[in-house]
């Protein structure tokens, strides 16, 4: 039946309504361009390279990029570089800080771990941000191992991220992008860590249209959508993987807000945390947008749960 004169307008307002929510996906508040500085290019691997040398390597080069950095003038992004070494102690399994960056890091030992949590950030997650998601895989790894001695996570800014206010972040560029860099990488991770080790993808924001593109293996055993914008799919079913798919979201999280729309290529359709998505619900308490992997909250606790394997809050698939 044609629209009506009415409906058009209507229909009009809408898309552009569902544009300029979803404009802000991922951070409330949106992180300053990163500064043009000189680094070094990453350093390549070879396939059968282990997780120790690609430690000291990738190490190597975070300093490298900092040393670089305060040369050119730019003492905050030094800084920041810095603080990410942890004193000589962190553990990046491959890091690029040629502009705005990417960083993949081990909390915890992927050796003796059979609990492996990979997190996927949204929309503005940088170099210059890397302390706020790093905050957040901190917090979960340390509540992984209050129970569970033998796990770890990968906090992975292995993709380029939307910048919140961009017309990437509208569309499902980026997340295809980083759909082909994260497929390979849980492979990578079946050869560096325990070989029966189980994988969960725990996947915020715009990261869960990532997780949503993304090709798994019969190791990774969950997938957990958060604040999530939608992914692009109808249904959980839709999605490329084998396993249990979950879906939460925060009491006081903005994003509920956003129209589960999808026209002419932008927007990411059904809201995850409908029933008819189907996905496993799993409760995510009061918290608000940033505050999934906060310690001490629901929603920590229940993605430390989904991870374990010991039962998340949580109901039937939902048809």
């Amino acid at each position: 039946m044609p629209l009506s004169a009415h409906s058009r307008p209507v229909r009009l307002r809408r898309a552009l309504l569902a544009g300029l929510i979803t404009a802000s996906v991922v951070l409330p508040v949106s992180a300053a361009a990163p500064p043009q500085v000189p680094a070094p290019a990453a350093v390549r691997f070879s396939a059968d390279a282990s997780a120790s040398e690609r430690y000291t390597a990738s190490l190597a080069n975070l300093r490298e990029a900092a040393r670089m950095a305060e040369g050119a003038g730019r003492p905050e992004r030094a800084a920041k570089l810095w603080a990410m070494t942890a004193g000589g102690a962190a553990r990046f399994l491959s890091f690029d800080g040629r502009g705005t960056g990417r960083a993949v890091e081990v909390l915890g030992d992927l050796d003796t771990a059979d609990r492996i949590a990979v997190l996927v950030p949204g929309s503005d997650t940088t170099l210059d941000t890397y302390q706020r998601f790093r905050a957040g895989a901190l917090a979960l790894q340390q509540r992984l191992r209050a129970e569970h001695p033998r796990s770890a996570v990968v906090a992975w800014l292995g993709y380029d991220t939307p910048g919140t206010v961009s017309t990437t972040v509208l569309t499902t560029d980026r997340a295809e992008d980083g759909a082909r860099k994260l497929a390979p990488f849980l492979e990578q991770l079946r050869r560096l860590g325990g070989s029966d080790a189980r994988l969960s993808l725990l996947c915020h924001s715009y990261g869960s249209v990532v997780c949503a593109r993304t090709g798994t293996g019969p190791r990774v055993t969950d997938m957990a959508l958060y604040g999530s914008p939608g992914t692009g799919a109808d249904t959980a079913a839709q999605l490329p993987t084998e396993a249990r798919v979950w879906a939460g979201r925060g009491g006081d999280d903005w994003i509920a807000q956003v129209p589960h729309l999808r026209i002419a290529g932008l927007g990411f359709g059904t809201d995850p945390v409908d029933p008819a998505f189907g996905a496993r619900a799993f409760d995510a308490g009061a918290g608000g947008h940033s505050d999934y992997l906060r310690p001490g909250t629901t929603s920590l606790d229940s993605l430390a749960r989904i991870v374990l394997g010991t039962g998340a809050p949580t109901e039937a698939p939902r048809a």
